[in-house]
């Protein structure tokens, strides 16, 4: 059976208020959690961006659900050693309750620590190099490497969970999918997209749980709802390889100027019929993903989890 899930976003909220938000998805019936990782917001108004780790050991001390990274970029701005370590302990955390999921990234958020972005090849085999840094660190053993990308010195995870957090990786090229076939325990994408999830399998991923997460927003009016979504959301209307490349908050402000309120929406589920909403998620189960998971945009979250507890998820089940 699916499980549904809630998408925390650290681009929208404060450290406080995601722990918050963690509580009244248990309450609501939400069975698991997702949590991004950022550096920066994708746009000013957004307005937040808390380190994520500390955020994860609150969730972990305030709910008794799984919570994974969706998805930290363990390339550039956080070595693997450490996200291995920040891994490892919040495994030890959560009681087993941790996933790792990463992605090759975007300069949006790693630049920071660096002045060339490398492309997309590149980043790719910089992610290969360092998950598999990071399952060495998750045995315990003293690591010593000297790879293309990384070298690691005498290093040695003391702290870790009775098991290995699993590590899942995003792909939303066919490049990438291959390598999260042969590399990951899972797979997580941001659509639901039946040939990825096949091509996952294909690729080394089958009898592996590939995971969705979707953006909605719940308003008593559709009409309030879609001009949240345009404030503070229009980034997911533009196309291409902008969200990659581009390294401020400020760039994709510039281009979003051009995004139109139904471009900025997609088709995502707006309003407060519950059928559309239901629909959406269970796109994703026709697709073949084994998780589901939603975020609401905008500051109400208590009326969104007050209707899904009471009008989506039963349709779901």
């Amino acid at each position: 059976m699916t499980r549904f899930g809630y998408f925390l976003s650290c681009e929208e909220h404060g450290p406080k208020e995601l722990v918050r938000q963690a509580q009244a998805a248990e309450r609501a019936g939400f069975e698991a959690l997702w949590i991004s990782d950022h550096f920066h917001p994708w746009l000013d108004v957004q307005g937040q961006s808390p380190f994520v780790w500390p955020v994860i050991g609150a969730v972990a001390q305030a709910t008794s659900l799984p919570i994974a990274t969706a998805v930290t970029c363990p390339i550039m701005r956080v070595h693997p050693v450490i996200v291995a370590q920040a891994a490892a302990t919040a495994g030890v955390l959560t009681g087993g309750r941790f996933r790792l999921g990463v992605g090759t990234g975007e300069a949006l958020n790693e630049h920071v620590v660096a002045t060339r972005w490398p492309p997309l090849d590149e980043r790719l085999e910089m992610l290969e190099e360092a998950v598999g840094l990071i399952r060495e660190l998750f045995t315990g053993r003293q690591v010593t490497h000297r790879g293309r990308h990384y070298r690691v010195d005498t290093a040695r995870l003391y702290t870790l969970p009775d098991e290995p957090p699993p590590v899942y990786m995003s792909g939303f090229g066919e490049k990438a999918i291959e390598v999260a076939g042969r590399i990951a325990d899972g797979y997580v994408a941001t659509a639901p997209n039946a040939e990825w999830v096949k091509l996952f399998r294909a690729s080394g991923g089958a009898g592996k749980p590939a995971v969705g997460g979707l953006k909605v927003c719940y308003a008593a009016d559709e009409a309030e709802a879609r001009r949240t979504v345009h404030r503070l959301w229009p980034n997911q209307g533009l196309k291409g390889e902008a969200s990659q490349l581009l390294p401020l908050p400020r760039h994709f402000e510039q281009l979003s100027e051009s995004v139109t309120e139904e471009e900025a929406v997609g088709g995502a589920p707006v309003g407060p019929d519950p059928e559309v909403h239901a629909r959406a998620l269970s796109e994703y189960v026709q697709a073949g993903y084994d998780e589901v998971y939603v975020n609401q945009i905008g500051p109400d979250q208590d009326a969104f989890f007050d209707f899904y507890a009471r009008e989506v998820l039963p349709r779901l089940r």
